[in-house]
């Protein structure tokens, strides 16, 4: 039967300034939650923690030596505080160091851009001048071929201008109507215009930008602006032999519109990379094995790898440092567990949720045990919702749990069961496709999805440390009630919200195989 959606709200606490450093509300004398309190709570180390990993360490790319030496760095950190961990190889993937980059306009006047280098672009071995084009409007097959050969040594601009680089919550508030309503117009004619433009040169723009390429341009450049202040998003290069960069919203316009005013823009590109061929690619494991059900396994999971832009602050190392903290603090506090309590630090979750799939693949036994998953993968705010991806027996449980946490932290966590399978693009699906009870600790998304998700300002300023050990206290908490739980989570599934193409339930999200190498 079809089961309709059930909100359950945990009790709300008026907080007054400031959250008191010691709780004030326990719904329960266990001792052992007042110790993952103390230990979570008064003795964080969660700002020592992230300053390494984001500031130290850096953006940990699928595939770069930073994302290697995240991996060490966890497995010494577990080491310190004795719990056992291990590296898990699951395949390769393309190895790739970035170093510098520097671009110039050099006409028809100097100023230094603001840009990035793309995931695994060519470097080039000295700074390259070259001018800049565009591809002109009303290509044909036969006029694209005729221009692909002016473009050697150029390089040239594949993405539209932005009509105006303000956040669009500004223009909202103070502009006209009639400006906003301008504007969108504006920037659905440009982008019309130069997919036009584009269309000719390849069908998609990895083949576009190949054509380019092998036309002998001197580099790709892009951009695309995440709609913030400042922002970018940058991702994956399509070429393998030149420099692809993307330059933020305010240089690249201006770069177009001078481009296209004739007046002969000129740069020079200094891009530093190296190509290191196909290296192993690992899942970091940390265990604290069960005394009386060790063959069943609660996980907490988040993805260590990152986009390279920024230091990968809020995606993932925030979910990063929360699950390395949590296991410290079950360590200090919870040290025996009656199931066996994993973490998972997962690889290329960036590239196609690939290392979370190995894992899945390679433990059946694990997915077989499993009473619980939880895993959190978006931004710096405090836990707000547990989604319930369709598991219509779970809610009970978790609502439990949830009922030994502390107000200061539970109150302000909404519970959502059975709910949707939503958010399918991070780790928890890769447990959910196999019918495994697996949920998202989930944040506040409005701001991340703008200003720091896959950004060039993804960085550790963006930290907000009260809420991070917050929910580093939450995730050791319902570990802990996870395990001490006398029943098993069940696995049901209720029936998914409708379809409104189908006017059917939406079928339960099945599993793809990870793909283990690049090619």
């Amino acid at each position: 039967m079809r089961v309709r959606p059930l909100i359950l709200t945990l009790p709300a606490l008026i907080l007054l300034a400031s959250v008191p450093v010691r709780a004030q509300t326990f719904p329960t004398d266990d001792a052992v939650v007042e110790r993952i309190w103390e230990e979570g709570m008064e003795q964080s180390m969660t700002p020592r923690l992230a300053q390494v990993l984001m500031d130290s360490i850096g953006p940990r790319l699928a595939g770069s030596p930073e994302l290697a030496a995240a991996q060490a760095w966890l497995l010494a950190m577990y080491e310190s505080w004795g719990v056992p961990a291990r590296s898990e190889e699951y395949g390769t993937w393309y190895g790739w160091r970035q170093g510098t980059l520097h671009v110039d306009l050099v006409a028809p006047r100097p100023q230094t851009l603001e840009a990035e280098l793309l995931a695994y672009s060519a470097g080039n071995d000295r700074p390259v001048e070259g001018d800049v084009v565009v591809p002109p409007a009303g290509l044909t097959e036969e006029s694209a071929a005729r221009w692909l050969e002016t473009v050697a040594g150029k390089y040239v601009l594949t993405s539209p201008p932005e009509p105006m680089c303000r956040a669009p919550q500004e223009l909202q508030k103070y502009a006209r109507s009639e400006t906003v309503a301008r504007l969108d117009s504006l920037r659905q004619a440009l982008r019309g215009d130069m997919s036009g433009r584009m269309r000719e040169l390849g069908r998609s723009w990895r083949d576009r930008e190949r054509a380019l390429e092998d036309a002998g341009a001197a580099g790709i450049v892009t951009s695309r602006w995440s709609g913030g202040w400042g922002v970018n998003k940058v991702f994956d290069a399509g070429t393998r032999q030149v420099p692809a960069i993307d330059i933020s919203c305010e240089d690249y316009g201006m770069l177009f519109r001078m481009a296209e005013a004739g007046q002969g823009p000129r740069i020079r590109v200094h891009a530093v990379a190296e190509d290191l061929g196909e290296v192993p690619q690992f899942n970091v494991i940390a265990e604290l094995r069960g005394t009386e059900l060790p063959e069943e396994y609660i996980v907490l999971s988040a993805h260590l790898d990152s986009w390279h832009a920024g230091t990968g602050a809020t995606d993932n190392g925030t979910g990063t440092i929360m699950m390395l903290e949590a296991m410290r603090i079950l360590k200090a506090a919870y040290p025996s567990p009656r199931r066996t309590i994993v973490v998972g630090h997962w690889g290329a979750e960036e590239m196609g949720l690939i290392g979370s799939r190995s894992f899945v693949e390679d433990h059946p036994e694990i997915i077989e045990g499993l009473q619980v998953a939880f895993n959190q993968d978006n931004g710096t705010w405090r836990i707000e919702r547990i989604e319930g991806q369709g598991f219509i027996g779970a809610g009970p449980h978790i609502a439990r749990w949830m009922s030994l946490v502390p107000r200061e932290i539970s109150g302000h966590v909404t519970l959502e069961f059975p709910g949707a399978q939503n958010n399918r693009g991070s780790d928890h699906s890769s447990f959910v496709c196999m019918g495994a009870p697996a949920f998202r600790l989930q944040s506040n998304y409005d701001e991340y999805r703008q200003y720091t998700w896959h950004t060039n300002r993804d960085t550790y300023d963006k930290i907000v440390f009260d809420d991070l050990k917050e929910n580093a206290t939450l995730a050791a908490m319902l570990a802990y009630a996870a395990s001490e739980d006398p029943e098993r989570v069940p696995g049901d599934q209720a029936l998914l919200p409708v379809d409104p193409r189908t006017g059917e339930p939406r079928p339960w999200m099945r599993c793809g195989t990870a793909r283990r190498s690049p090619n």
